[in-house]
């Protein structure tokens, strides 16, 4: 019979299904961070439990981290009372346990998703969870990845097993070639826009189509990360020789190793005729960059295009429209274009990899911020991503225009660090949520590219790309 890659997974690490439909699932890697895990922990120490498979675990602090630490830096340093807790909290749970953790001290420290791949603990064919509903991205690599929730992560540490039920498959096709200043995070986008935040719930969504055989891994973890906000539980991607490229780089396993899992590796894809209860084909070449306009995701439109007015839209969503034009100030507002930006976010979990900066960079070499912009701050992802991009001179070009370099950490993408907006500042973010409040108390997100938020700093407006 063929079968999605959804399902294959699926069945690779079922143990059992109850009467209910439940079923209990195996995990091989539970990435760990300073917010979902403490009571976890103190689950297990209730119940005088110990982790089932230590080496199964991953951890590091990254949601309340600040991003301006220097060299000398230690969690008790933080001056948030709540946030030194939880960060100190998860030093002392990783080192009463015996769990690998990058501290705050680490040069390999990071936000969670992007340090997990770049140090080699994702691997394509694995079921992977963490207290976040992010986790998603880490289904760029072919694997059965989801975000759970605190009492689900004391039960993965406890049992190395997880009860969920089973998900449908949604296939979404992306076809074609981009135009010039499109991006993978324009196409994520465009989807939710088309779907709505609700349109995958209950499924898991494969990505493919000729676009995704030929994006890069950086690419295909960006949509993959933001499958979350087109409802769905689980997004992935097929694997193929651009991820055993990019695995072979950066694991620990030695070629051998390598030699003997790629085979295995190879038929993470789905069969030929594999079903999928729901299909969508996209044409990427038709996609102009995308920003958001409202408070949520799929609150999108192309850079250009007008703002959505009540003879757009049913008049069931015309009150939601109308309290979400309020809170962003756009109730006089025409276009995009015609609004002015006093802060830049470049960095999140979607959008912190060596392959953003580059394509930010880009846009800003020889430039300046805009004297209309406040702050413009560039957060890399890790460690590693910091290291790579001085190496190659990128935080001299961001500096150099204007641009604040940070450490690692998620920053302004959630308001739990210092990195927050101050009441109705208008930020150009590269996260994935424009939640009201989620970048600061009534903070005003709009979601775009790194490519495009580089270009609102220097213009202080949003502008054509090409």
């Amino acid at each position: 019979m063929s079968l999605t890659l959804y399902d294959k997974l699926w069945d690779e690490h079922l143990i059992k299904t109850d009467d209910s439909n439940e079923s209990l699932i195996y995990i091989d890697r539970h990435y760990l961070h300073e917010v979902t895990s403490p009571q976890a922990f103190e689950g297990l120490r209730h119940k005088n439990l110990k982790p089932w498979r230590l080496d199964a675990n991953v951890a590091t602090p990254d949601h309340n981290v600040p991003t301006t630490r220097g060299k000398t830096f230690y969690a008790e340093s933080i001056s948030d009372e709540i946030a030194k807790i939880q960060v100190v909290e998860l030093d002392k749970n990783c080192n009463d346990f015996g769990i690998r953790q990058f501290d705050i001290t680490s040069k390999k420290q990071g936000i969670v998703h992007v340090m997990g791949p770049e140090l080699g603990y994702t691997l394509p064919g694995m079921t992977i969870v963490c207290g976040d509903s992010h986790t998603s991205t880490h289904g760029a690599f072919g694997c059965l990845a989801m975000g759970i929730g605190t009492s689900e992560v004391e039960h993965v540490l406890a049992t190395q097993c997880l009860k969920i039920s089973k998900l449908k498959n949604m296939q979404v096709q992306f076809n074609g070639e981009l135009q010039r200043g499109v991006t993978s995070k324009d196409i994520v986008l465009h989807l939710i826009k088309l779907i709505g935040t609700a349109g995958g719930t209950g499924h898991a969504i494969e990505f493919s189509g000729s676009y995704i055989s030929s994006a890069s891994m950086e690419s295909r973890m960006t949509i993959c990360n933001m499958a979350i906000e087109a409802g769905a539980k689980v997004g992935l991607i097929g694997v193929d020789s651009i991820t055993l490229d990019y695995v072979k780089k950066h694991s620990n396993l030695s070629n051998a190793m390598h030699s003997k899992a790629n085979e295995y590796w190879l038929t993470l894809r789905s069969d030929d005729g594999a079903n999928f209860d729901k299909k969508i084909i996209i044409d990427v070449s038709q996609i102009k960059p995308q920003v958001t306009w409202g408070t949520s995701p799929e609150m999108t439109i192309d850079f250009d295009a007008d703002i959505p007015s009540a003879k757009d839209i049913s008049e069931e969503n015309q009150e939601n429209m109308s309290l979400a034009k309020a809170y962003m100030g756009l109730e006089k507002s025409k276009t995009l274009q015609e609004l002015s930006f006093d802060r830049i976010f470049i960095g999140s979990c979607t959008n912190s990899r060596i392959e953003d900066l580059r394509d930010a960079a880009s846009v800003i070499k020889g430039q300046k911020v805009s004297k209309d912009i406040t702050e413009a701050i560039v957060v890399p992802g890790s460690g590693m991503v910091k290291a790579q991009a001085e190496e190659e001179g990128l935080d001299t070009i961001f500096m150099e225009a204007g641009f604040l370099w940070r450490d690692p950490g998620c920053s302004m993408c959630l308001g739990m660090n210092p990195d927050q907006l101050k009441p109705y500042e208008r930020c150009a973010s590269t996260s994935n949520r424009n939640f009201e409040g989620r970048q600061g108390n009534l903070g005003r997100t709009h979601l775009m590219s790194p490519l495009m938020a580089a270009l609102t700093a220097v213009n202080g407006k949003i502008t054509d790309p090409s």
